[in-house]
């Protein structure tokens, strides 16, 4: 596949990574009544973005050049995901993305990763064996961030499919802009509330998303 292509691949909702299982947070916020239609979700989409999205993106892109270890990339990104449960979710699904690299680029050192990397650690791997540019790799990370949450709130929400895709267009520049900023050096913003709605949605009994 080119560049392209493998972009638009790793960027598609049905790859069986497990993480449509996952809400990055908004199946709490929606429960938690901060976001309750289309202009709150563009709001906690904006700051996902910005926030946990640049971070993820940036050890992506880091592990991609090889700026970055394996092993300093995943200390990195525990330093930078203060809630357990965010960080068994990140793992979850670096592990789900590892197995699916396991059988597509098959002469990959994919144990190098062990059992359960980070998203972000894995990502970087994946980019790089899979011969995408460090920015697309980046791309890829700030873009599956938004669209996880974005339609994990259409079906929380009923909204209109129309309108949350819309929405995403919308911010697609946003992701360009934070893709290009993830790939000039590690960012370490911190966003203490989607942290606390990580936690408490772990805690909360029978909930829709893992995450």
């Amino acid at each position: 596949m080119t560049s392209l292509a493998t972009l638009l691949a790793l960027a598609d909702s049905r790859l069986p990574t497990g993480g449509h299982v996952h809400s990055g947070g908004v199946e709490e916020a929606v429960t938690s009544g901060l976001v309750v239609d289309l202009p709150t979700l563009r709001a906690f989409l904006t700051r996902r973005i910005a926030t946990q999205g640049l971070v993820t993106a940036s050890v992506a892109a880091a592990v991609h050049t090889g700026s970055l270890s394996v092993a300093a990339a995943d200390r990195e990104t525990d330093a930078r995901t203060p809630a357990p449960a965010a960080r068994q979710a990140s793992r979850a699904q670096g592990r789900g993305l590892t197995r699916l690299a396991r059988r597509v680029w098959v002469d990959g050192n994919w144990d190098a990763l062990g059992a359960t990397p980070h998203l972000a650690v894995a990502a970087g791997v994946v980019g790089a064996a899979s011969g995408m540019t460090q920015q697309h790799t980046a791309l890829s990370v700030v873009y599956t961030t938004m669209t996880g949450s974005a339609t994990a709130a259409q079906r929380l929400l009923a909204l209109d499919p129309g309108d949350v895709a819309a929405l995403t267009f919308e911010l697609s520049g946003m992701c360009d802009q934070t893709a290009d900023l993830a790939c000039k050096e590690l960012a370490d913003l911190s966003d203490p509330l989607l942290d606390v709605l990580a936690q408490r949605h772990s805690e909360r009994e029978r909930p829709l998303f893992v995450s």
